[in-house]
């Protein structure tokens, strides 16, 4: 049997496997609340090893979607047992992923229409908030506003109380979005990055803030429940090159590597139209980091078993394919063809493209069964 098969010891939580669904915005959740329709879609891809949800904002500052469920309300973490419930109701382990935008966001998503904020007052990147004519759309992001040395303090105090809520609502843990334009990655990069107080300028104060909140949640929730995602030399919503980029991520492999944490999930943006993470530096990143590696971006079975056998990652993260595919681990297993999926309902929408895709075994009852109406007609 595949290696991607095997049962997966994920410091001390016991996975079926080794097979991952990726954190997928799907924007479903009217009111920013988890609802029956988001848990109807987890519970039917509960057959992965780990499920990472969707990235769930930790405030309503930290939000730059409409519709996306957050974990900052007693109404959200109430919603999102429901969720948490059906995963585990089918022997899942479910993540939340914790989640703060900084600047790629929307003055109509904010309160009170306020400014987004980020490290500096540098724009970039996109938003999916109102248009001129009151209707969702992805817009610009609205130029954002440089936060003070107290808020970004405040800010690690707000990714602290979501991993409470999220360990209230049922989830297993907690991954720090750390990755693809938003906040975090903003305070690494020098080029979003001018501050001159404690966050900003040398390697270090760069990394403060993503530190900071590792170890604030992991003091709260277990650093063997805390995950992080990265995506080295990643470019998405406008986040310029620098220099360092690569050995940045490396000073953070090392400072994981005292601190026990779950994993480290790597983004690998090629799958996304930017320029792919160099295969040598994952396996740089690899002889760096001591614990589980996990790695996302286009991924189809046999690199990810090959990637797994020779060491180079310990868990594959598959994201496009499970939106059409809720049983893609028996689809992997079993050599069975997968459905394509439909880019046209990735965000916003009702059930269509989101729960009505259906496993391979109920696709074939449903040709079973046609192929007796046409018989007998």
């Amino acid at each position: 049997m595949s290696s991607l098969f095997e049962r997966f010891d994920l410091a001390g939580i016991q996975l079926d496997n080794r097979i991952v669904m990726a954190p997928m915005t799907r924007s479903r959740a009217p009111g920013d609340i988890p609802n029956e329709l988001g848990a109807t879609y987890y519970r039917q891809r509960a057959s992965a090893g780990l499920i990472i949800s969707e990235g769930t904002p930790v405030s309503r500052q930290g939000t730059g979607y409409l519709y996306n469920p957050g974990i900052y309300g007693p109404d959200q973490i109430e919603g999102w047992k429901k969720a948490t419930r059906a995963v585990h109701e089918r022997g899942g382990v479910f993540f939340a992923q914790i989640w703060h935008v900084g600047r790629v966001s929307h003055t109509t998503v904010q309160i009170a229409g306020a400014a987004p904020v980020g490290p500096s007052d540098q724009l970039g990147g996109m938003a999916f908030g109102y248009n001129e004519q009151g209707t969702p759309d992805m817009l610009k992001a609205s130029t954002p506003r440089r936060l003070e040395t107290r808020e970004v303090r405040d800010i690690v105090r707000d990714f602290a109380q979501a991993a409470v809520n999220a360990r209230e609502a049922g989830f297993d843990g907690v991954e720090i979005h750390g990755a693809n334009g938003y906040l975090f990655e903003q305070f690494l990069n020098p080029g979003v990055n001018d501050r001159d107080d404690e966050y900003g300028g040398s390697r270090e104060n760069r990394c403060r803030l993503l530190m900071e909140v590792v170890d604030e949640v992991s003091a709260l929730i277990g650093a063997h429940r805390v995950g992080v995602r990265l995506s080295p030399f990643g470019t998405l919503f406008d986040m310029p090159e620098y220099d360092d980029n690569g050995e940045t991520y490396l000073y953070l492999a090392r400072e994981f590597n005292k601190r026990g944490l779950s994993y480290v999930h790597l983004h690998d943006q090629g799958g996304q139209g930017m320029e792919p993470m160099p295969r040598e530096y994952l396996r740089t990143f690899r002889e760096t980091y001591q614990g589980n590696l996990l790695l996302a971006g286009n991924l189809d079975q046999a690199e990810a078993e090959k990637l797994v056998n020779d060491g180079t990652i310990d868990l594959p993260v598959f994201g496009r394919p499970y939106t059409s595919n809720p049983d893609l681990v028996e689809r992997m297993k079993n050599g069975w063809p997968l459905t394509d999926f439909d880019p046209s309902t990735f965000y916003g929408g009702d059930a269509r493209g989101y729960i009505d895709f259906p496993t391979y075994e109920e696709e074939q009852a449903r040709k079973a069964r046609q192929a007796l109406i046409d018989e007998k007609s």
